[in-house]
């Protein structure tokens, strides 16, 4: 019997680099059952599948000097070991975070000792203050070194891994053993503050996340009936229960008790603790931490409000319609873990590089001290004041860390995509902002992503329609039949001839359609009335009876001249007539289009829609900025469109409404759904969805892109730059072992920083 699949997460305590998390995830790898295993420093997170044994995962995980504990338990719950984050202090900023854990407050203190060690030098020479400064120094590295030689030779011992701290431990022994005792304690106590500035910087990073989990309210005010009122009881018959009584009253309850359909009270001032509709009252709210939008918006009676948002001036009534743990922002903020989880391309090149170059620096450096003197009689030791090549192979081990290297990538893209997430744009994933980044044809749908997607009918004409009459009946005859039909379609153009219908109080004519279907991309057919009723494009008509449309075939060819969307009505075997639909570009389509070519002229933008060539066109036209209109398309064409286009140009991103669309946006190399706050299809289908229901953030997401792919190029390059620099001062002898890991620690910080600049809007 096959062991049952686990799939578990935990955070982990004590990482305090990037190298750290991947020599883990090896080390991890090798236990019995796991199939795979993900650890995302920046974000402190492991999950692991397969079929092991829990336990053994997290007796692995301490064993090599870290914590696991489940995702938002009490730190203070577990064991108090080495790596363990003591109470939380006052102190400010990163001293505070050196004084919060046991490993930081043993550099701390190795800090200090070297540094009283220095001012011994101030004094005159003797044997006594010799051998004070001595002391002094191996005391400074002992307690910086102790944790770092703990983790090294754990992971050299339980998972058979040259670690970065193996490393460093190599290189301060090795110092001290040629008398370099000074440098030795100046390496390690540089380093070990280094990884911990790495990791202050990287918990900033964090903190960003924990910015969209603090918009996650954790009470609401609940209107619930009184249950066992003591002062109704045995009042006519009343024994418990709901009180007949009482009327209902206000609780303060945790989100995750109430239920759907409750009624939940919002004070001004206060966050929306559920997703809902408003029953009563009249506010404006902020929806900026859901849909990214700057300006608060009006809401009342019957609209729909998301957890998280900011409620204005009065209160509001609403009525739950999610539970909390499914609400828009609880997806936000899972979507968002789960895009940093993932790694894109070069980052998963990176950590594939990082776990054979750090062995191959042991040898590089085994070679740099051995064959010089062997083969050329060079000096191995210090000698004459010039280094010898044991000193040079120790001042290699420390410059050649990949700490800056690795961390180049995650830190960025972690923050690209929590700002983005801020902003009402989520981005299912590292990769996906890359493959964005070197897009250059965007295909956009037409109806709902370019346009309104809230047409309206502008004309209903019947056959026998008597155009001198202020009302005709014949056309509204015709509009009442076609609304039966329609009635059972979701389609845009279908709720416009409905809507008609209502204005026109037609909508219940006559009963309800029977058999109603759909014609994929052409119309809807059903009985009504006992008739056979027919609604659909010029075409479907044309492809049953070229003869059916003669009588207003001008009428109709004039239409769809000035661009407006013709359905024709049928009965049975003949025409009734038709009805004319218009709809109305986005207000932000246009500039949004221009930005977007203006952001690389090799972008070309394509319009792929299942309207008619002539109202297409006449779309395009008036909105610009489109290179290519491409009509009449079903939802299979539109399929074999985006698989032409990624022939002709390579990688293709698709922008529409994340519901209609689906296939064609799970085709293309980026799926991007626009209006993700009211449906949860486009958060599922799409690859990229933008909260707003507007094309404005669109082209901010591009830049963002290319941004985050150009900083991850600058770190990668600078990283790799300044360590060729330094291994040709290393070679010679001019490079020394404090310079060294001051050099690899600033990289680090760096491009920590430098990736950091995602966090703000304009990078």
């Amino acid at each position: 019997m096959a062991e049952e699949q686990k799939e578990v997460k935990y955070s982990i305590q004590g990482m305090d680099c990037a190298d750290c998390a991947l020599s883990l995830e090896r080390s991890l790898a090798q236990i019995k059952g796991v199939e795979q295993v993900n650890i995302n420093f920046t974000t402190g997170i492991l999950e692991a599948h397969g079929s092991f044994d829990p336990q053994a995962l997290v007796q692995r995980v301490e064993a090599l000097g870290y914590k696991a504990h489940l995702p938002g338990a009490s730190e203070e719950s577990t064991a108090v070991d080495v790596n363990t984050p003591l109470k939380a202090t006052k102190l400010p900023g990163f001293l505070g975070y050196l004084y919060a854990s046991v490993p930081t407050r043993l550099a701390l203190l190795g800090a200090i000792l070297l540094g009283i060690s220095a001012l011994f030098s101030l004094f005159p020479a003797s044997e006594n203050i010799h051998w004070t400064r001595l002391a002094l120094q191996l005391a400074a590295a002992g307690l910086a070194g102790y944790p770092i030689a703990n983790r090294g030779l754990r992971a050299a011992i339980i998972s058979k891994q040259v670690t970065i701290d193996l490393l460093m431990i190599i290189a301060t022994v090795g110092a001290v053993l040629i008398r370099e005792t000074g440098e030795a304690s100046t390496v390690i106590i540089l380093f070990a503050i280094g990884e911990a500035l790495e990791g202050y910087t990287a918990e900033r990073a964090r903190h960003s996340l924990q910015s969209l989990l603090a918009l996650k309210p954790e009470e609401a005010h609940v209107m619930r009936p009184c249950i066992d009122c003591e002062e109704h009881l045995g009042q006519e018959g009343y024994d418990g229960g709901a009180c007949p009584f009482c009327g209902d009253h206000e609780l303060t309850l945790p989100v995750a008790q109430i239920s759907l359909g409750e009624r939940v009270i919002v004070r001004p001032g206060e966050r929306i603790p559920v997703d809902g509709h408003v029953i009563s009252g009249t506010s404006m709210v902020n929806q900026a931490p859901v849909t990214g939008e700057s300006i608060p918006v009006s809401k009342a009676a019957g609209d729909k409000v998301y957890a998280g948002t900011l409620n204005g001036e009065a209160v509001l009534e609403i009525s739950v319609s999610q539970l909390a743990q499914n609400s828009t922002i609880s997806r936000i903020v899972q979507l968002v873990e789960q895009a940093q989880a993932q790694r894109a391309p070069v980052e998963r090149f990176i950590d594939r590089f990082a776990a054979w170059y750090t062995p191959a620096v042991v040898l590089l450096a085994a070679c740099v001290a051995i064959i010089p003197p062997l083969v050329f009689q060079a000096p191995f030791l210090d000698a004459n004041g010039v280094h010898g090549w044991l000193y040079r192979a120790l001042a290699l081990l420390i410059i050649a860390c990949p700490c800056a290297l690795v961390i180049s990538t995650p830190v960025t893209m972690v923050s690209s995509l929590t700002s983005l997430a801020g902003r009402g744009v989520l981005v299912k994933g590292g990769a996906y902002l890359d493959v964005l980044a070197n897009t250059r044809l965007f295909a956009f749908d037409k109806t709902g992503t370019l346009t309104l997607g809230q047409p309206s009918v502008t004309r209903a004409r019947s056959v026998d329609c008597l155009p001198e009459a202020s009302r005709c009946p014949a056309c509204d005859d015709m509009l009442a039949l076609a609304a039966t039909v329609e009635s059972r379609s979701a389609h845009p153009l279908a709720q416009a001839i409905v809507a008609e219908a209502q204005r026109r109080q037609l909508a219940h004519f006559y009963p309800a359609a029977q058999s109603v279907q759909a014609l994929a991309g052409q119309g809807v057919q059903g009985v009504s009335n006992g008739s056979h009723i027919l609604v659909g494009s010029h075409d479907l008509f044309h492809a049953r009876d070229d003869a059916l449309d003669q009588p207003l075939h001008t009428e109709i060819q004039n239409a769809v001249d000035q661009g407006q969307t013709v359905m024709l009505i049928g009965k049975d075997d003949s025409l009734l007539g038709f009805v004319t639909v218009a709809d109305k570009a986005r207000p932000m389509s246009s500039e949004a289009l221009r930005q977007l070519k203006a952001i690389d002229p090799l972008i070309r933008t394509v319009m792929l829609t299942g309207d008619n060539p002539a109202v297409a066109e006449k779309m395009a036209a008036n909105m610009g900025y489109l290179d290519e209109v491409r009509a009449g398309l079903l939802p299979e064409d539109k399929l074999a469109e985006i698989r032409s286009l990624q022939a002709k140009y390579g990688q293709v991103a698709m922008v529409g409404d994340g519901v209609n669309d689906a296939p064609a946006l799970a085709a293309a190399n980026v799926g991007i759904a626009l209006g993700g706050a009211g449906t949860a299809q486009a958060m599922e289908t799409a690859h990229v969805v933008l909260m707003q229901d507007d094309l404005a953030c669109l082209p901010e997401t591009v830049r963002t892109a290319r941004r985050t792919q150009t900083i991850i190029k600058q770190n990668i390059a600078f990283s790799l730059v300044l360590k060729v620099a330094f291994l040709a001062l290393t070679l010679p002898g001019l490079a020394t072992l404090w310079l060294a890991v001051f050099a690899d620690m600033g990289a680090s910080l760096l491009v920590t920083l430098n990736g950091m600049r995602m966090l703000r809007k304009n990078g």
